[in-house]
């Protein structure tokens, strides 16, 4: 999908800076606190990689909060992506569409950095990159997240490799939390002290990321310590929150228990590695972002996360000054229920499907009855899925969208895969966002010839709000303005959202059409839960039985051990790992 603009006429043109690996004298050379570091032109552009921000996270350091890496002598070779961190395999369904590349070894707590000028005086704007992975996937090292494109358009690009799933969000009696989290916040401080000699300016940093990179995202905007680490920050398809502390310590019990060993960090380090991963993924095997379960997250730790994030947020009492951009995709839920054929199956269940949602979204009957009036022609899985997402992403998103007007940016991504069932759904963005579309990797989850000037028109708006604070459209007000990415002139206006065209709001230029402002956009469905509903118990207790009464809309009954038994039964017949 993209072509290096920044030299069209290829390798023979590029001098020094070319594709292939230059000599070790032409390799551009940086000191950090730590050490020199080699790394190599590519595409114009210098590239380090598998820069150790922190020591290396095992032995005596295992489930502890990060330490500064040992310095060396020399200069260190940065050509290769430094190790990842442990992490099992997306599961045979979900592969097809995600990629997860594994490099071995212990030394995982690393960064990348894109430059398009190596030196202490470029003070070009930088952009820090969480991915995503549910917390428990997920690298630095995924070709979809190539930095290069935001190099080339005059911005310093950093991505960091962090701990997942019990090793980073583990919640013990003998160890602190939120260790993956406490990783973010050391590559950020290394950040600051060390960006200005790749060409960055440490006043000018955007943190960002995608899904669960960006709830920490969320959380890291609200932590204390994190404050001026970050001028702007950009949250796309995850809200910030913080779990309930239980959640997380059921999925450390659940394994302690399969494993036999006591829930403690003691009992879990002298685990075989391999065997924490599969007992890690055999828990979670029934759980999602749709339907809830047991999970791996941030939690209010006291320290890092002393409340919930998005409470600090709302009450004004984080991240002043920070410039906020926040989007989702039209579709997020078809991530999660296309493969395998769980769509399908959650349009079967029905009524069992909807009373689940009310469970996982913690609401009443007319909820999902405004949803079906709002689009009559939605199947049960499309009205479940988007309940939930709304309720959990993109409602938070527009409270503080609300709470921050006039320096907070919301759009929406609408462009639907070419890869059947998939729509716009979740992580589709990510290949436009970084320009990469022309990667195998991407074409997973997009198909084949994506259009270049949807990846312009994303690539664009990221970049302009790192460097400037505006994406390009009006900032967030009393009328909603929401920028729609991915659909044509022709496709304005689609049935189930209100909208109202800006007309005052000229198109960057190179989007082709590809994106546009509209006002009140899932304005009608985010009202049906103003009014709250009192939340069901849903504590873990034996299966017993499907609810006795009616559990359609019209006449499902609250009471807490039918939500309980719905929800169950829902988890029971998808049967998928939350992997994302």
């Amino acid at each position: 999908m993209a072509e290096d603009r920044a030299n069209p006429a290829g390798d023979a043109a590029a001098g020094p800076h070319s594709t292939r690996d230059s000599d070790a004298d032409d390799c551009p050379l940086v000191s950090t606190a730590y050490g020199a570091v080699r790394g190599r032109y590519e595409h114009g552009v210098a590239v380090f990689r598998g820069i150790p921000y922190a020591a290396p996270p095992f032995g005596r350091r295992r489930f502890r909060p990060p330490a500064p890496p040992e310095p060396w002598n020399g200069v260190r070779d940065a050509g290769s992506f430094g190790p990842t961190p442990p992490k099992p395999p997306y599961s045979d369904a979900f592969a097809k569409y995600l990629s997860d590349p594994v490099v071995p070894g212990d030394d995982c707590l690393n960064l990348n950095v894109w430059t398009p000028e190596p030196g202490p005086g470029a003070r070009l704007p930088v952009v820090v990159w969480l991915h995503g992975g549910a917390l428990t996937r997920g690298s630095s090292a995924a070709p979809v997240y190539d930095g290069r494109h935001f190099a080339r358009d005059g911005t310093v690009f950093v991505s960091i490799n962090y701990r997942l799933g019990v090793e980073g969000y583990g919640l013990f009696p003998d160890a602190p939390a939120n260790l993956g989290l406490r990783d973010q916040l050391a590559a950020l401080e290394w950040v600051h002290r060390s960006i200005r000699a790749f060409g960055g300016d440490p006043d000018r940093v955007t943190l960002a990321g995608q899904s669960a990179g960006a709830i920490s995202v969320g959380a890291l905007i609200a932590a204390p310590q994190a404050q001026g680490l970050f001028r702007r920050a950009v949250l796309q398809s995850g809200p910030p929150e913080a779990l309930e502390r239980d959640k997380v310590r059921r999925m450390v019990r659940r394994m302690a228990a399969r494993l036999k060993v006591p829930a403690t960090v003691e009992a879990f380090a002298a685990v075989d590695r391999d065997l924490l991963l599969r007992t890690q993924a055999e828990v979670g095997r029934l759980s999602s972002p749709v339907l809830g379960g047991p999970a791996f997250g941030i939690v209010v730790d006291g320290d890092l996360v002393p409340r919930d994030p998005l409470s600090a947020l709302l009450d004004g009492d984080a991240a002043v000054g920070v410039d906020l951009l926040m989007g989702w995709t039209r579709d997020e839920y078809r991530l999660w229920l296309v493969p395998g054929g769980l769509l399908e199956r959650v349009d079967r269940l029905g009524a069992v499907a909807l009373a689940g949602a009310m469970a996982r979204c913690h609401c009443g009957p007319e909820v999902p009855r405004g949803y079906r009036a709002l689009h009559p022609e939605a199947g049960p899985a499309e009205v479940v899925g988007q309940m939930v997402t709304d309720s959990l992403l993109r409602l938070p998103l527009r409270r503080l969208a609300d709470a921050r007007p006039g320096t907070s940016y919301v759009y929406e991504f609408a462009w639907p895969s070419r890869r059947p069932g998939l729509g716009a759904c979740h992580a589709l963005e990510l290949g436009f966002v970084f320009d990469t579309g022309e990667t195998p990797e991407s074409a997973k989850l997009a198909g084949d010839g994506v259009p270049q000037e949807l990846a312009d028109a994303m690539h664009g708006a990221w970049t302009r709000f790192a460097a400037t604070g505006d994406p390009g459209w009006e900032a967030w007000n009393a009328a909603h303005p929401v920028r729609i990415f991915g659909e044509t002139d022709g496709e304005r206006g689609p049935e189930g959202h209100d909208q109202v065209l800006s007309g005052e709001d000229p198109e960057p230029s190179g989007t082709g059409g590809w994106a546009y402002t509209a006002h009140g956009v899932r304005d009608r469905e985010l009202a049906l839960w103003v009014t709250p509903f009192p939340q069901a118990s849903l504590p873990e207790e034996p299966d017993r039985g499907m609810p006795t009464s009616d559990p359609s809309p019209a006449g499902f009954s609250a009471r807490g051990t039918e939500l309980r038994s719905a929800v169950r039964r829902l988890r029971r017949a998808t049967g998928r790992t939350r992997e994302r």
